[in-house]
């Protein structure tokens, strides 16, 4: 008959054979970063159109590596460094090839209220771009608008690609709008790290979600505390 020290031990044992990826051990290291594949990218504007006021354009993504299945967000900032105080009412990003739909949100200056920022429905362009719209957003030397679009990185991309997004197009008045196909900004896709690995294999085994069996949230986190407190109400009760 085995004895309770005996019980204890195997469960013990049984905690520290436990998946890494459920304990959140990382496994190997990302792809070094790629010089030529730059993370964000600047540009100005100031002609006849502007009445010699400059314009500035910036689009930059969250995250220098990436993997497939994670999320990366485009943020675009139109600014100006002198005088004027252009209106922006359209402001569209042109994903990677390949991207779904992203998710959206503007940062603005609001009349009392300071920078805020809200959430938008980002709509379809005919021209492969997504577009936040408003009646216009007030911008000076200092209340930039931000527009940012999150997307999921496709499954069909391979490690070590570099993923270089399209461009923007701004609309607005005072010489603002314009389109700008060369506001890139670049990532290199990596392997997923264990974390990524183990919460897409709940995600693909009902787990992942609210609904998951084994948690009440039925996050990775979850999963594993609700495995360890199993353990330690085993081990008391030997």
């Amino acid at each position: 008959m085995q004895t309770k020290s005996a019980r204890r031990i195997a469960a013990l044992a049984a905690v520290a054979t436990l998946p890494t990826a459920l304990l959140g051990v990382s496994a190997g290291t990302a792809n070094a970063a790629n010089p030529d594949c730059q993370q964000s990218s600047h540009s100005q504007k100031n002609d006849w159109s502007t009445v010699w006021i400059t314009h500035t354009y910036d689009k930059s993504v969250s995250a220098a590596e990436a993997a497939a299945g994670t999320n990366v967000t485009y943020k675009i900032v139109v600014g100006t460094t002198s005088i004027g105080n252009p209106y922006v009412n359209s402001i569209a990003d042109f994903p990677p090839a390949g991207f779904g739909t992203p998710t959206a949100k503007v940062t603005a200056y609001h009349l009392g209220g300071g920078q805020k920022t809200e959430a938008v429905t980002p709509q379809p362009n005919g021209d492969g771009s997504w577009r936040v719209s408003s009646t216009g957003w007030f911008v000076n030397s200092g209340n930039p608008v931000t527009a940012e679009f999150t997307y999921k990185v496709p499954a069909g991309v391979r490690t070590g690609d570099s993923v270089v997004s399209g461009g923007a197009a701004v609309g607005g008045t005072v010489g603002v709008g314009t389109t700008k196909p060369d506001l890139a900004a670049c990532f290199t896709v990596r392997e997923k790290n264990a974390g990524e690995t183990a919460t897409g294999s709940a995600d693909g085994a009902g787990l992942g979600s609210s609904g998951g069996q084994l948690s009440s949230t039925g996050s990775i986190s979850d999963v594993l505390g609700d495995t360890i407190t199993k353990v330690i109400k085993n081990l008391a009760g030997s």
